[in-house]
């Protein structure tokens, strides 16, 4: 039901930012995430971004990432320009991921280059695959049992 109306309520919150100048609510970022090897990486499509505004928090097994595009101005920054077109969205974005246990969460890294934040969760040690050694044959004791 969601991903029916999805396209709905993207085309009025870009008619929002058109009318009143900005968006009034955090809007989503595309992302892919996938593993490989050791860690999980998620990346976010985050054209145009200050990379000053970004901020990428973890905290509770959440991962939140926050970044700003403003709208331009003109002049000496006093007036908002007037678009003749604003299809590119503006404001602030802002994601959360829950998750899950087994994570290194101290040593996570971020990485923004060329429009993409690119976010690396280690694996941590206590999660990964451990082979166990299966003892066999060696020291085995038949106890036979005595019938009265």
């Amino acid at each position: 039901m969601t991903m029916a109306l999805d396209p709905f309520f993207r085309d009025l919150n870009r008619l929002a930012t058109e009318v009143f100048g900005t968006a009034r609510a955090p809007q989503t970022m595309a992302m892919d995430a996938y593993r490989t090897g050791e860690n999980y990486v998620v990346e976010f499509d985050l054209p145009g971004i200050d990379p000053g505004s970004l901020e990428v928090n973890a905290e509770n097994n959440t991962l939140t990432v926050r970044a700003e595009r403003p709208g331009r101005v003109s002049g000496e920054g006093r007036d908002e320009v007037s678009y003749l077109a604003a299809e590119r969205p503006r404001g602030t974005f802002s994601r959360q991921l829950s998750l899950g246990d087994g994570l290194d969460l101290d040593n996570i890294t971020a990485d923004y280059t060329d429009g993409v934040l690119t976010v690396t969760l280690p694996v941590a040690d206590q999660a990964k695959p451990r082979r166990i050694e299966v003892g066999h044959g060696g020291g085995r004791q038949v106890i036979e049992g005595s019938s009265r």
